[in-house]
């Protein structure tokens, strides 16, 4: 056998370790335009449905005093997530630096409000962890029990506050019959919450791969039940962070023209935000403007005002992941200088970008 056929042989036989926010080609990449369309046309069906006015509304919401307070309550949240990500990890006996879990944080928050399906951020930021500690399978479900606290908390909130809403919603059932636009409202919300969690989990396999780490899961999810100071963290850490959603959502509705009192809007938010939680669509948009057009209508307003509302949510929360592009900048110049003769990590292969950082940690 040639030399060369040896090399050939050993380069195939060594598999390169997949990076998890690489996108498959062509399956993947078929997949993240099927769901860029599904969130146009789910947007150019509302605007059909209730006007461009709603529209315009929303993409009028981004004036300096939205854009500060969007900044700000988003690093509120972020802060508050990343400090739910540390506390997490480190109850299963994973080290996560504060500083560090909240600049991961807010890049993890920039991909998913840019990339489709909303999660490749948290799936960037799970390797990445899982890489600098040497645990990837640990640090992925310390990912996924720290977004889970996450829901659970939203669904906590959201049961009493539909229960409250549910006479208001009633009596919207059985007025009049509902206009065109806020009955198309209802139907194309009801259809992609449905449609879109049925896609995730039956046409992705999301499910059989959540079935495949169930065993594991499962253990870690005891080791934190059974730490009361790791599971009271994360939860109450996760309803501040639920409480900046809402306040941004309100500051949303607000620049979009909204006047509804906070008590009234409360019950559509709750629902949109539940609708973002789908990872169906690209970085939540259709999803949360369809939840939001019926959910307005189930209380009585107006389905354009809502869809006018989330829009402008959606635009103030991409505001508020910004920092996230200074984190990537800071990543880019790392790499730039880690690749430079002589530079700090000139030791490594050539094209390997792994950093110091990076690196396992030696137990």
């Amino acid at each position: 056998m040639s030399a060369r056929a040896r090399a050939g042989g050993r380069a195939g036989s060594a598999k390169r370790p997949r990076a998890w926010s690489r996108v498959d080609f062509p399956s993947d990449r078929l997949r993240a335009w099927v769901r860029v369309a599904l969130s146009a046309g789910i947007l150019a069906l509302l605007v059909w449905r209730l006007g461009d006015d709603a529209l315009r509304a929303g993409l009028a919401a981004l004036g300096p005093g939205p854009v500060v307070a969007a900044l700000g309550i988003g690093a509120a949240t972020t802060v508050c997530g990343a400090g739910r990500w540390v506390v997490v990890a480190r109850g299963l006996g994973l080290r996560l630096p504060f500083r560090a879990a909240v600049a991961d944080y807010y890049r993890a928050l920039l991909l998913n409000s840019v990339l489709p399906t909303g999660v490749l951020g948290d799936v960037h930021r799970a390797f990445r962890h899982g890489r600098r500690v040497g645990a990837t399978g640990r640090a992925a479900r310390a990912v996924l029990l720290e977004r889970l606290a996450g829901q659970v908390v939203l669904v906590g909130a959201a049961l009493p506050v539909l229960a409250l809403a549910a006479p208001t919603v009633a009596a919207v059932v059985h007025r009049a019959e509902p206009s065109g636009a806020a009955a198309a409202a209802v139907l194309a919300g009801a259809a992609v919450i449905v449609g879109g969690a049925l896609v995730w989990a039956v046409v992705g396999g999301h499910g059989r791969r959540l079935a495949r780490v169930g065993a594991e899961l499962g253990r870690e999810v005891r080791a934190v039940a059974s730490a009361p100071a790791v599971w009271l963290g994360a939860l109450g850490l996760s309803a501040v962070a639920l409480a900046g959603y809402l306040v941004l959502f309100v500051v949303a509705a607000r620049a979009a023209g909204v006047a509804a009192p906070v008590a009234v809007l409360m019950p559509a938010l709750v629902v949109a935000l539940m609708a973002m939680s789908i990872p169906v669509g690209f970085g939540g948009w259709g999803p949360r403007e369809s939840a939001a057009a019926a959910g307005f209508a189930a209380v009585g307003l107006d389905a354009a005002q809502g869809f006018g509302a989330a829009v402008a949510y959606g635009l103030l929360a991409l505001v508020s992941t910004l920092p996230g592009a200074v984190v990537l900048l800071a990543d880019r110049l790392r790499h730039r200088r880690s690749a430079k003769p002589g530079g700090r990590f000139a030791g490594g292969k050539v094209g390997d970008r792994t950093t110091a950082d990076d690196q396992p940690i030696r137990r």
